[in-house]
């Protein structure tokens, strides 16, 4: 079976759309309208419904998309393992992405010592909220991904990375400062929260819902965006934050941010490596990852 028309096949029901997997695979529409009906004339059945808004898979669609995932996946790993025979350097371009608690310090430390030891591969990390990291993982334009949580997403597929611990900081001198405070006295503090899809708020929601509160009980008023926007109007004193430790180490061991315990609230957390589902690792991807375990705690 033509590898190339399941290729285009899968970008079609994964977009839902024939335009949009012409511009992912950098082809025309009429293109891909071409590979669809020849892969349904050998099948002798229509893989797509093509009447509504959006494209969506017949049920043989549907069953050959699956079956199609794993032949693909069979055929980057024979291609990876064919790399994996050469003796020669790293090259070309690994892409990996990070939600901003990892990506702020320790993924962006180890990358670039990854780079030091590969001075012919180009590395590029991409920081973002956690949502919009396995977005891009499952649609392949990140080899992978490292988030503070598990959003559930059939795309894709995780492991644990690194352990870290999201504490609540405050500036030096703040009434919050070197005691243990519940719930409620946060609520009648500045709280400053981090955007919708970030890891750290997505674990503070499902810690809250443990206990039997919702995120709104805070009374948070303030929204800055990603984890150094908050951290950076917590240093000037604006108010409180709740934030992964790993990010924040240097503020508290040079005493710009100091951390408060929060009575009732468990907030450990792993770390996460997402790869899209049925992917075989690349080279760059495998060696990373084995060079970083040899390094986290």
């Amino acid at each position: 079976m033509d590898t190339r028309q399941l290729r285009v096949f899968c970008e079609v029901v994964e977009r839902k759309s024939f335009s949009q997997a012409a511009e992912r695979l950098g082809v025309t529409q009429p293109a891909v309208s071409l590979q669809v009906r020849a892969l349904e004339k050998r099948l002798g059945t229509q893989l797509l419904d093509r009447s509504g808004r959006r494209v969506e898979p017949t049920e043989a669609g549907a069953k050959l998309y699956r079956s199609a995932q794993r032949l693909l996946a069979l055929e980057e790993e024979i291609v990876g393992e064919l790399a994996d025979e050469a003796t020669g350097e790293l090259t070309g371009t690994f892409a990996i992405g990070a939600s901003t608690g990892p990506g702020g310090v320790v993924l962006s430390t180890l990358l670039c010592q990854f780079a030091e030891l590969h001075p012919e591969l180009h590395v590029e990390l991409f920081v973002s909220a956690t949502q919009t990291v396995v977005e891009h993982v499952a649609e392949r334009t990140l080899e992978l991904g490292v988030v503070g949580a598990a959003p559930r997403h059939r795309g894709v597929e995780y492991e644990p990375f690194l352990h870290d611990t999201v504490v609540l900081v405050c500036p030096p001198g703040h009434a919050c400062v070197g005691r243990t405070v519940t719930v409620e006295q946060v609520a009648g503090e500045t709280l400053i929260l981090m955007q919708e899809g970030a890891g750290v708020r997505q674990m503070l929601e499902e810690e809250l819902r443990r206990t039997g509160r919702r995120l709104r009980d805070l009374g948070a008023r303030i929204e800055l965006g990603l984890q150094e926007s908050v951290a950076h109007a917590v240093r000037a004193g604006y108010g409180i934050t709740f934030i992964s430790r790993s990010s924040v180490e240097a503020d508290l061991a040079a005493g710009t941010l100091v951390e408060a315990r929060v009575r009732g609230l468990e907030l450990e957390r792993e770390i996460h490596l997402v790869r899209a589902a049925g992917r075989s690792e690349t080279r760059a991807a495998r060696a990373f990852v084995e060079f970083a375990r040899e390094r986290l705690p």
